[in-house]
């Protein structure tokens, strides 16, 4: 039988400081570190902050006068998708683990996510996909996905799940299309949003949900949970990070105007499944990430990783580039040239062609803005 999860849970957490300890959590998952069960954490912001998603420009999605006379907190996320306000209202939820080789993202979310769709159906709620990254209701959003991996092999994964909304305060902080509408626009959101207050008919917030979700995690993933809280370690890592990262003008500042085209394959190996994770800028590898269920993942795929940074995907640059990483052969691990060749080609096509390892979207995460088709 797996070990119990850790089970963490606090509320009130600053922006910048609710997202930092997320991210100091899976220091403990890296490449090589000893291993561990995940982490669940259950968590509430203070009242309010606005969090927009890895990709988005900032002033374009935020209000950020209107948050300075609110006294909104501003901040983004490592998560893509779009911008989202937290509070009490909303439970933040984060599963912190070491990222398997055997599970594609969507998958994971879909394991992962399965734990809020079972909490939630203690309450009487049918919740089920829509798209690639929220819940529903009866076609109304409940409930935001995200997927992030670090460099290290680390995966989070984020949701927010909306106990309540205050609309119009929402709609004075986030730019989102309906803000334009004047006195239709609540009414525009209320059509495509809904809460567990709103579904249930009484008064929930964010920790009055944490129980069941707690109990749907245990029930959906089949796990044990072990209440617990971040050791010395973790919480010094966070303050470090909500200083040097999150409270920089730099990291809020900072956008992408085009999302790195991201994809994954599978790679077996005698040693076991390995994984591997594809960032692409047109049709140059920006990075390539390694990771599996094994202890320590063989040297010639960690040289590859730097090896393959800013080099084209095409088979004529990888061959030799692959060649070189095995020293000519399947090398020590038994891992053969023309395969792992094969394994990035193949995960460039899905790249290419907008398969998405972590899930993306324009606009705010409560009233989308929608591709016109081309």
């Amino acid at each position: 039988m797996s070990l119990p999860w850790r089970l963490l849970a606090d509320d009130g957490a600053g922006a910048g400081e609710g997202l930092a300890l997320d991210e100091a959590l899976m220091a403990g998952y890296a490449r090589g570190a000893p291993p561990r069960p995940p982490t669940l954490r259950l968590y509430t912001y203070a009242d309010h902050a606005a969090l927009v998603g890895r990709y988005q420009h900032l002033d374009a999605e935020v209000d950020r006068e209107a948050c300075r006379s609110l006294g909104v907190q501003v901040n983004r996320r490592p998560t893509g998708g779009g911008a989202i306000i937290m509070g009490r209202a909303q439970l933040g939820v984060a599963v912190v683990t070491r990222a398997p080789a055997a599970e594609r993202p969507r998958e994971l979310l879909e394991r992962f996510s399965g734990g809020i769709i079972a909490g939630l159906a203690r309450l009487g709620l049918t919740v089920g996909f829509r798209g690639k990254n929220d819940l529903e209701v009866d076609g109304r959003k409940i409930a935001g996905l995200g997927l992030y991996l670090d460099g290290s092999g680390a995966l989070l994964f984020h949701a927010s799940v909306l106990a309540d909304l205050d609309i119009r305060r929402m709609l004075a902080v986030l730019k989102v299309p309906a803000a334009k509408l004047g006195d239709k626009a609540v009414g525009l959101v209320a059509e495509r949003v809904t809460t567990v207050t709103r579904e249930t008919r009484h008064d929930v917030d964010g920790p009055g949900l944490r129980r069941v979700i707690t109990d749907g995690f245990a029930e959906a993933v089949g796990i044990e949970l072990t209440p617990d809280v971040p050791d010395e370690i973790e919480r010094r890592h966070a303050r470090h990070l909500a200083a040097s990262k999150y409270g920089t003008d730099g990291w809020l500042a900072q956008r992408s105007p085009q999302p790195d085209a991201t994809a994954t394959a599978v790679l077996k190996t005698p040693a076991g499944l390995v994984r591997l994770y594809l960032s692409m800028q047109g049709d140059t590898i920006k990075s390539v990430l390694f990771t599996g269920d094994l202890n320590d993942l063989p040297a010639p795929l960690v040289r590859l990783e730097a090896a393959l940074t800013w080099k084209r995907l095409e088979e004529s640059t990888l061959a030799p580039l692959v060649e070189a990483a095995l020293e000519g052969g399947p090398g020590a691990d038994g891992i053969e040239p023309d395969v792992l060749v094969a394994a990035l080609l193949e995960a460039g096509s899905r790249a290419t062609g907008r398969d998405l390892a972590a899930p993306n979207r324009l606009g705010s995460c409560y009233f989308p803005e929608v591709a016109t088709p081309r």
